[in-house]
């Protein structure tokens, strides 16, 4: 695994800090680990000995069990933590329990945490690594690497490609994190959605910010749809599931608009009948199940290059 040696970075934290090669690096190991996954023996031999902490502060099954998968499958011990078997319940801080994980010598710690901010905040005060696996609002970076990733797979370079994402933009850490790796790769964004839920400023980060979904699905590559995130809400920002569905859900005469061979995303958990219908997610232009089976290849080369730059050494910390 040669890409390994280019890397330098102990933790990841955001996309936004990454550079494209970067991303290229971690795109091209997740490829070499996919061409694995076929195999009879399926685990590796490459992190064994090496202890692995989810530490799940906020509820999650994709991606707490593709990391899960993705450790083990590289030979790694894996242990969960959850808020609600912890000593946080307790009152115990965040840093003290992650001080106590490190004490107990475990090698690396997944986070995530409702707090935006937490990861980059623990890879400061800690030795070992530290990946985000989602931060309130700010960013998700394993998922736009996945999403990326996947995007890759079906059309090549993303360069020039026209990527469309649609939902609840103002309160998604999928949103944030996916624009900056599809700018990155030269790919062109809409954000799209109600006015309430995706504010003008979005446009100073160099997304195309549209309220006409005709207009935002028509030529696009690539449409992802996100779903609506109440729990981060502190009140409404339409009248109704019903509504929303009704202006911007993904139904079979919405989806007539788009080409041929636009690919349909998700990064789940869906709201099935809202954001988008059964017949669109489950149809022959999504690419949502290959997003999950991606999911785990690309945490897979995430894990094995933050590792790999701790033990040489070179880890250069995201404080």
């Amino acid at each position: 695994m040669t890409d390994a040696d280019t890397w330098t970075r102990k933790d990841l934290i955001s996309i936004e800090e990454l550079s494209r090669d970067e991303i290229d690096v971690i795109h091209s190991l997740a490829t070499q680990f996919k061409q694995t996954l076929g195999r009879s023996q399926k685990k590796l031999p490459t992190l064994r000995g090496k202890t692995i902490i989810n530490l799940f502060i906020e509820p999650s099954t994709r991606t707490r069990i593709a990391f899960e998968i993705a450790a083990k499958r590289l030979g790694a011990d894996v242990t969960l933590v959850e808020q609600k078997a912890s000593s946080l319940v307790k009152g115990e801080s965040l840093r003290d329990t992650a001080q106590v994980i490190q004490a107990l010598n475990a090698d690396m710690i997944i986070l995530r945490h409702a707090a935006a901010g937490s990861p980059h905040y623990l890879a400061r005060i800690l030795d070992i690594p530290v990946v985000n696996a989602g931060d309130g609002a700010h960013e998700h970076p394993t998922q736009a690497l996945l999403d990326t990733f996947t995007m890759r797979e079906k059309l090549g370079s993303l360069e020039g490609r026209k990527v469309t994402i649609l939902g609840d933009i103002l309160f998604s850490r999928v949103a944030r994190s996916n624009l900056w790796a599809l700018k990155k790769l030269g790919a062109e964004v809409t954000l799209a959605g109600p006015a309430t839920l995706l504010p003008e400023e979005f446009a100073s980060f160099g997304a195309t910010v549209a309220h006409d979904l005709k207009s935002a699905l028509s030529d696009a590559d690539v449409v992802m749809l996100l779903r609506i995130q109440h729990e981060r809400q502190s009140s409404s920002h339409f009248p109704s599931l019903s509504e929303y569905k009704a202006l911007f859900g993904l139904d079979a005469e919405r989806a007539a608009w788009l080409k041929p061979d636009a690919l349909i995303m998700h990064p789940g958990p869906i709201n099935r009948g809202v954001e988008i219908d059964s017949s669109i997610a489950d149809g022959p232009q999504s690419v949502i199940l290959e997003q999950v089976t991606n999911g785990i290849v690309t945490r897979m080369a995430v894990l094995y290059l933050c590792m790999s730059a701790a033990a040489r050494g070179k880890g250069l910390s995201n404080g």
